[in-house]
């Protein structure tokens, strides 16, 4: 099997990258939080700097653009084709109402006809004849139904694969996960489809592949954030490491020590971590409350080594509180 990690806004930008990368060597490909390209085309420092290939070293990367003007996709592919990249993301699964609002990420589905016309321009483009160019998508906007016209759509183009979230862009992250539509995106599809969506255990992914045996590639989001290790566990059936969770964990907060200013913000960044880790420990409440009052490094410190010190793991993540955590 070959595993997938999906972009988490906040979370998984170069840093946490690298550092999961060094701990938990195995996973194929990443995927960077989408990068919205405006007219103007012109990348932001803080932008580009997450996408640079010297910042993500060892680490398989695939950027992910969010946008419905073809001009802009093309601009920003081929700057990232200039920078090494062979391969980009394009989002069409973001439910976001900030995003959907503009027709972009999930938002876009409404318009098929305009989703065919940007597809068309993007592989027609001769900057991008090397670029391998990969969807993310959702099965529709507000109806299961609209999902065969979006996949004859999609197979009119060579895309290096299309992933999908078998929900619909109302249902968010917590409404009902749809296989007998994820089957029709297997049916006579030109390219790879991947799966992406509530894969938290090795039961879930062994409960997938009863199901669909062929498939050979799978996306994990928030279940890999709150167990570093699971692909590892999917893989191999090795149980979560304490210590090597420890490792990764206090390695990346040197990391992000290192470039972020004040105990501010390094504190307010590595909870946004431990709102996925502690969900992967028992007795968690009032640690959790610790780690979240921490106002400095010290305190912080403190609260984190209490939880890998006295709490034991869970031999799986909290599912219950996985689905009251931001989305994927």
């Amino acid at each position: 099997m070959n595993y997938l990690f999906a972009p988490m806004e906040g979370i998984t930008g170069r840093i946490y990258r690298r550092v999961h990368a060094r701990y938990y060597p195995g996973i194929g490909r990443y995927y960077a939080p989408f990068f919205s390209p405006s007219g103007d085309h012109h990348f932001p420092l803080r932008g580009l700097t997450d996408l640079l290939p010297e910042e993500n070293p060892g680490v398989p990367l695939v950027p992910q653009l969010l946008t419905n003007r073809a001009e802009d996709f093309i601009w920003a592919a081929a700057s990232l084709l200039d920078r090494g990249y062979g391969e980009v993301n394009l989002n069409l699964g973001c439910p976001s109402g900030t995003v959907t609002a503009k027709a972009k990420g999930a938002g876009f589905l409404r318009e098929p006809e305009k989703l065919d016309a940007f597809l068309e321009e993007v592989f027609s483009a001769p900057a991008l004849g090397r670029l391998r160019i990969s969807v993310k998508t959702r099965l529709g906007y507000a109806g299961e139904e609209e999902f065969p016209g979006l996949l004859d759509i999609y197979r009119k183009y060579p895309l290096d694969s299309l992933i999908v979230h078998p929900r619909l862009r109302q249902d968010f992250y917590t409404g009902p996960i749809r296989p007998a539509a994820f089957a029709r995106a297997l049916e006579n599809t030109p390219f790879p489809v991947i799966w992406n969506g509530d894969l938290f255990r090795p039961a879930d992914l062994e409960a997938l592949l009863r199901r669909f045996p062929a498939l050979d590639t799978v996306m994990l989001g928030r279940g890999l954030v709150s167990e570093p290790g699971l692909a590892r566990r999917m893989e191999t059936g090795e149980a979560c490491s304490r210590s090597l969770l420890q490792e990764f964990h206090d390695a990346l907060l040197e990391e992000y020590r290192a470039v972020l200013y004040g105990d501010t913000a390094l504190c307010h960044r590595m909870k946004e971590v431990w709102s996925y880790l502690i969900l992967h420990f028992e007795g968690r409440e009032k640690y959790w409350k610790r780690i979240q009052k921490a106002k400095s490094l010290s305190e912080f410190r403190l609260a984190a080594q209490a939880v890998f010190r006295e709490l034991p793991l869970l031999p799986d993540t909290d599912m219950a509180g996985l689905a009251a955590q931001p989305p994927v």
